[in-house]
């Protein structure tokens, strides 16, 4: 039973909308196919980038107001979407096991499919971050451009492998992406917020337990097909190039975040430290 779905389909009025729009079809289904994420994809780093260029000699607009619903928007989507996982998922694991959810074929469920498009589509809507970055005339960092364009491509080949662990990062993003647009949607408003430094730490914390979750299932999945003698629990849904690809993008971002934690929150520390006994000289001085 899934009570949160089952009332919205059943009170919600929802469109009658083809097949390939809650399933995933490749090639039908709205940014199914390696053209169109690449050219969405490439269209968005021009769009920003040419924003910034645009931006440099023109005064930084704030745009509050629209900021503010962009991040409620988010946030509250990526809440109505955890809970409609989580009763997805929790009952396939009380009934069958930690591994049978994230492994089995039949972890696939049509329900986790059409969550699963909805939040790709949304890493689409979260490009719109950087576009405000852009015209606000903040620092276009690295790690946030290629964050939200890179998990963009991953759910895409997610989607294409239909790997079966794909619930456990999604929930884990989602649950920090919650916390995350609320912060955003709070501090435009003018909130101070004491707990910023904790969102990187989940976030941190987020990766780690993913890499435990998709390494498992890769090794699941090498073990029982390629290497049987190794010991094993069994294979693992989903297509090899979509694992391995999985496996290497979310051990990119462990190190990425890792780096932004230092550079942000040890290496200020530990400069005014250092300004304080006389051993250093603040940034910018020297």
């Amino acid at each position: 039973m899934a009570p949160l779905a089952d009332f919205i389909l059943k009170y919600v009025p929802l469109p009658s909308v083809p097949y390939h729009y809650t399933h995933y079809v490749r090639g039908q289904t709205p940014l199914s196919t390696q053209t169109a994420v690449f050219s969405a994809l490439v269209t968005y780093i021009v769009t920003v980038f040419s924003i910034r260029e645009f931006m440099k000699d023109k005064a930084p607009m704030k745009l509050n107001t629209l900021f503010q619903i962009h991040n409620i928007i988010l946030s509250v989507g990526s809440g109505l979407l955890l809970a409609l996982m989580v009763e997805e998922v929790v009952p396939i694991w009380w009934k069958h096991g930690l591994f049978h959810a994230m492994c089995s074929d039949d972890a696939w469920t049509p329900r986790l499919e059409f969550y699963y498009i909805i939040t790709y589509y949304t890493k689409y809507m979260e490009l719109i971050d950087t576009v405000f970055l852009a015209i606000k005339k903040k620092p276009l960092a690295f790690l946030h451009v290629f964050h939200h364009s890179a998990t963009a491509l991953l759910c895409y080949t997610q989607l294409n492998g239909k790997t079966s662990v794909s619930w456990v990062p999604i929930t884990l993003n989602l649950s920090v992406h919650v916390l995350m647009y609320y912060y955003y949607y709070a501090t435009a408003g003018g909130k101070k917020i004491w707990w910023k430094k904790y969102l990187t730490t989940m976030q941190i914390a987020q990766f780690i337990i993913d890499l435990f979750a998709v390494y498992f299932g890769t090794y699941s999945y090498y073990a029982a097909n390629h290497f049987p003698k190794l010991p094993h629990l069994g294979t693992c849904a989903g297509t090899e190039g979509a694992a391995v690809f999985g496996c290497a993008l979310l051990t990119s971002y462990l190190g990425l975040f890792i780096n932004f934690y230092i550079q942000t929150y040890k290496k200020p520390a530990a400069t005014k430290k250092a300004v304080a006994n006389g051993n250093g000289v603040p940034n910018g001085t020297a």
